[in-house]
């Protein structure tokens, strides 16, 4: 069973705990450099949800476009090993980035790097869990980011709405709002109208061929589907929404019917 997409977001200005995911797409550059203006807009972004008294855990993207412009590559690699070492190099680089623009707000924040292992053993998953509920009533700002330099296949969530899911299923977060360069689902994507899908109630076989269109970011509007299944199937409603939406944060808590919005499941 579904709810009433109106009385689901009328719910989010009750929301405590937030996951913001964040993608490549959204915090670089039309080179796939990472900018720091995109990044500071979006601190500024989570800082209006701090100040409404929101827990906020942030999966972001980033190290290996940060990587690629601190190494000065003409563009982002595409075997494995190049993009190992230049995440290697950029994840430090965004961190200092973020830390620069949440320190303005006095907000301190940690970094925390996971594997797909963090998610299935039993003890690391239980660490992963009572590191982030301790960061939370510190009131820090995790920043979390898959362990691209380390990660080999067979540990591999392989991308970060994948992350985010779990981790906002981890956390019990009341809310996913995933972060993109698109304005939501489209139903005709391609075709010029683009016309977005404002409510999912559920994930169909023609809700997946939607998201099979060529869409733009590393693993597409794909990922983004399978991650609004795991966080639904926990009763956690998510929305997909353009990052470069002025006040997108705050105007997705407060209910305003921006995005597309995936309904949480529930039982009964």
């Amino acid at each position: 069973m579904t709810m009433d997409a109106s009385e689901v977001r009328k719910g989010f200005s009750e929301a405590k705990r937030i996951v913001v995911k964040v993608g490549t797409t959204s915090l670089t550059n039309g080179m796939g450099r990472l900018d720091p203006a995109n990044v500071g807009r979006l601190v500024r972004e989570i800082m209006r949800l701090r100040s409404m008294g929101k827990e906020v855990i942030l999966v972001s993207s980033g190290a290996i476009g940060a990587g690629v412009g601190r190494l000065n590559l003409g563009k982002r690699p595409r075997e494995m090993p190049k993009l190992q070492a230049a995440a290697a190099v950029g994840q430090g680089i965004l961190m200092q980035v973020y830390s620069k623009y949440f320190e303005e707000y006095g907000q301190p924040i940690a970094q925390m790097l996971l594997t797909g292992e963090d998610f299935i053993e039993g003890r690391r998953y239980q660490n992963f869990r009572n590191t982030m509920l301790t960061l939370l009533r510190w009131g820090v700002i995790p920043v979390i980011n898959e362990n691209d330099s380390v990660e080999v296949e067979e540990i591999r969530l392989g991308d970060n709405d994948t992350l985010s899911a779990y981790v906002a299923v981890g956390s019990r977060a009341d809310l996913l709002i995933i972060l993109s360069d698109v304005d939501g689902l489209y139903s005709d994507y391609g075709r010029g109208g683009r016309r977005v899908v404002r409510v999912v109630e559920r994930i169909t076989k023609k809700v997946e061929a939607l998201a099979s269109k060529n869409y733009r970011g590393f693993g597409g509007m794909r990922t983004k589907i399978r991650a609004a299944k795991i966080a639904i199937r926990s009763g956690i409603p998510v929305v997909l929404a353009n990052s470069g939406e002025k006040n997108v944060l705050e105007r997705i808590v407060r209910g305003e019917e921006i995005g597309t919005l995936f309904l949480p499941e529930r039982s009964g």
